[in-house]
């Protein structure tokens, strides 16, 4: 296998016109690999600089998960901390988080900050939304959002071998017009499911609207998590 690793977008693109396989930390990809045979040619995006951001507002695909601090929302840091262990976060990237793996962890944080995702094809960079990125794969370069007034997240237990565990993702956004935003987003097995709804300072009415949303079949326990998250969220607030 030929190993590519392009240092511009113009270079990225051409390595894929050439065929050439994307690949981040190769975390999901090598046992695949192993099994099936190895591609001729495959690229990283380590040395893009696009692919490499790490800011308040911005993410590259191309970083690995243990990078991830506090330069970013908390929920962003707290979901990247919490996927495996210590020696997959220090391979595993971003975009092979979001585009390859089955269980997205950083997929809820990304919808709760309303994250636009920039994406690289045979006609250059667009960007896009993460329905896109989750449906149709494309090789994502980063995602940019705007930085939210507080966030949280929480991973619940779950037993060993079982069913993936539930995750919640909240965070309130501010325009300069109309009263804040409340984003929620739950990872309930392999399902992310989101809603969001306006917060003019009464935490049960927001959540009451919640419950209209696509969220409002989930069961109670994780009514309970995101009920916890949303205080946080806004106790948090309140101190900005």
């Amino acid at each position: 296998m030929l190993l590519r690793l392009p240092t511009s977008v113009s270079e990225a693109r051409e390595c894929l016109a050439e065929g050439a396989v994307p690949i981040g930390g190769a975390t999901l990809l090598w046992a695949e690999w192993q099994r099936d045979g190895f591609p001729a040619l495959a690229m990283s995006l380590r040395g893009v600089p696009e692919a490499g951001v790490l800011g308040r507002d911005a993410l590259g695909a191309a970083v690995v998960l243990h990078r991830i601090d506090d330069r970013v929302p908390d929920v962003l840091r707290l979901a990247a901390a919490s996927v495996g262990t210590g020696a997959v976060r220090r391979t595993a990237t971003v975009g092979g988080n979001l585009v390859g793996s089955t269980l997205r962890c950083l997929l809820p944080a990304a919808l709760v900050l309303e994250a636009r995702a920039s994406v690289l094809g045979p006609d250059g960079v667009r960007e896009t939304d993460l329905s896109e990125v989750t449906a149709k794969r494309p090789l994502l370069l980063g995602l940019r959002w705007r930085e939210p007034v507080a966030s949280a997240y929480r991973k619940l237990s779950a037993a060993p071998g079982g069913r993936p565990p539930l995750t919640v993702s909240v965070a309130l956004h501010a325009d300069t017009a109309g009263p804040r935003r409340l984003r929620v987003a739950v990872r309930d097995g392999y399902e992310v499911i989101d809603g969001g709804a306006p917060h003019d300072g009464d935490p049960d009415t927001a959540l009451h609207t919640l419950r209209q949303t696509a969220l409002r079949d989930l069961p109670e326990a994780a009514w309970d998590a995101v009920a916890a998250q949303v205080a946080v969220v806004l106790r948090a607030a309140d101190d900005v």
